[in-house]
């Protein structure tokens, strides 16, 4: 049968049945379910005779719904923490020390602190979603995590999440090998890496070893080695706990790690749309406009396809640019020996403490030689419209591009 995801929350379709009076046991909705209430979030606080009340968002039940209830009645700890500690902040952040107003002996919440509270509190459940709808589609052994502490910036409406490239229609990211090695003992033998002319790229603590601008062949899916050989890095995906967070100098999201990083090692693959150049440019355009910097051109060979990393890709869309990186961009060939479609993965360039923002050079300047042949397919699509950079980096070079 044919059909397309719903993109409506389980709570919003709860409410629209609670407030036609429906029933559907497939989203929670039953005779006996139909009356149940639980608290979703606090939206208002007042005083009245002596005794506390909170204005109620009761969960899969429309706003229309809401009630008074006193706050003896609440059971929702962490619901009364969240709304107090967002009343403070915007108190703080308005440099104000009364949230309250009497009026008719009643003391009530200012209608700018409720309406701050209520978006915080839509916001926490927003990027609350988003983060399970990431971890539901991610298919590495790291965790996502969501944080944003800066402003009231929710998830992005149009970006999806995917673990590999999504290629354009008449592009072929996989070109059908049927061969691999028949090590029994990787390192040791002609493995996949000299087959194609190049070195191993993994020492024996599984760290890179070979230098910025070279190859990286790892072992494919014809190769009689098990999922445990040494040569199978970035296919396994990221180990490591990562999370997008809000930036506070304008920076929009961006990525630490929640664990430490040791030098040469995988982080993430830079996954996204991959289109032709022609394409690219087309697109370029307009993401001049905007500011925005998602493609990256696969040229290591030739410069026939981008990857656009915009609409679909991984953690790495949300990767900000810095002058002084802690990580390294490499060509990888798998399962796709095509000099013209390489996977891009990104290596730390040293130890990276938990909690450390991740960055790569947009350019690629510094540790590369971009006066050679190979270092020129490591670039990022250039742009025409100069991008302000904003890394803070002691050796910044003022622009993106």
């Amino acid at each position: 049968a044919w059909y397309v995801p719903c993109l409506a929350s389980l709570e919003t379709l709860q409410e629209l049945c609670r407030k036609e009076n429906l029933r559907c046991k497939s989203i929670g909705i039953t005779n006996r379910s139909l009356k149940s209430y639980e608290v979703e979030y606090l939206c208002d606080y007042k005083v009245e005779e002596g005794k506390e009340y909170y204005l109620v968002k009761w969960k899969g039940w429309p706003e229309s719904s809401n009630t008074w209830e006193p706050q003896k009645n609440l059971k929702c700890p962490l619901l009364l923490q969240n709304f107090l500690s967002d009343k403070n902040e915007y108190l703080s952040r308005v440099k104000e020390n009364k949230a309250l107003k009497v009026r008719n002996h009643v003391k009530t919440l200012k209608p700018a602190v409720a309406e701050y509270i209520v978006k915080k509190a839509k916001q926490r459940i927003a990027l609350r979603r988003w983060k399970e709808e990431l971890n539901r589609k991610k298919n590495h052994r790291g965790m996502i995590l969501v944080e944003n502490t800066v402003d009231l910036e929710g998830p992005p409406l149009d970006f999806y999440y995917i673990n590999e490239y999504k290629p354009a229609p008449g592009i072929n990211v996989i070109n059908g090998i049927t061969t691999g090695c028949d090590c029994s003992d990787c390192p040791a033998e002609k493995c996949c890496p000299k087959e194609a002319g190049f070195i191993l790229a993994y020492n024996k603590q599984r760290k890179l070893k070979i230098q910025p601008g070279l190859p990286i062949y790892e072992c494919n899916s014809f190769c009689r080695c098990g999922p445990d050989c040494p040569n199978r890095i970035v296919q396994k995906g990221t180990q490591y706990s990562l999370c997008i967070f809000r930036t506070n100098n304008g920076r929009g999201w961006g990525v630490k790690t929640l664990q430490k990083i040791k030098t040469n090692s995988f982080v993430m693959e830079y996954v996204g749309e991959v289109i032709t150049s022609e394409e690219a440019e087309r697109r370029g355009q307009l993401y001049d406009n905007q500011g925005n910097t998602y493609l990256f051109d696969l040229d290591y060979d030739s410069d026939e396809f981008t990857v656009d990393a915009a609409r679909y890709g991984n953690v790495s869309h949300f990767v900000n640019h810095s002058c002084d990186p802690n990580l390294q961009v490499f060509n990888v060939f798998i399962d796709n020996l095509d000099l013209r479609l390489p996977r891009i993965a990104l290596f730390s360039t040293r130890t990276i403490k938990a909690g450390e923002e991740l960055t790569f050079d947009y350019q690629m300047k510094g540790s590369i030689d971009l006066t050679s042949d190979s270092a020129e397919g490591l670039s990022p699509s250039r742009k025409r419209i100069r991008t302000v950079c904003k890394c803070g980096a002691v050796c910044c070079r003022g622009y993106l591009n």
